[in-house]
């Protein structure tokens, strides 16, 4: 299985699907999935049963979990959607860098 290069906390630009071209940030990733839930994409309508803690039920509007290869990363420093080169920094700690601008991102 290919290895998520983008984690929670990520400011990420939605590629294909309803909710193209909306930039977001990642609520939750699913690494074994290849899924991640992102911030006001891909909405849906779920009906929830009545219980102690929603005691009226009904229709609530939850995010839904998206494919990873829908997304792609934005660059804090360049601020353009990239790939990420995992590097090696002088302590020997792994490292994301953009492709574009070689900066690190984490």
């Amino acid at each position: 299985m290919a290895k998520m290069n983008i984690k929670k906390g990520d400011k990420v630009k939605v590629l294909a699907g309803k909710d193209k071209g909306k930039e977001s940030v990642i609520l939750h990733a699913f690494p074994e999935k290849q899924r991640v839930i992102v911030e006001k994409v891909n909405v849906v309508k779920k009906a929830l049963r009545p219980t102690q803690k929603n005691p009226q039920g009904g229709l609530m509007s939850i995010e839904a979990p998206i494919h990873v290869s829908n997304v792609a990363l934005v660059c804090p420093n360049c601020k353009k959607t990239t790939r990420i080169a995992i590097q090696r920094d002088e302590n020997g700690k792994k490292k994301r860098f953009c492709k574009k601008c070689s900066k690190a991102i984490d």
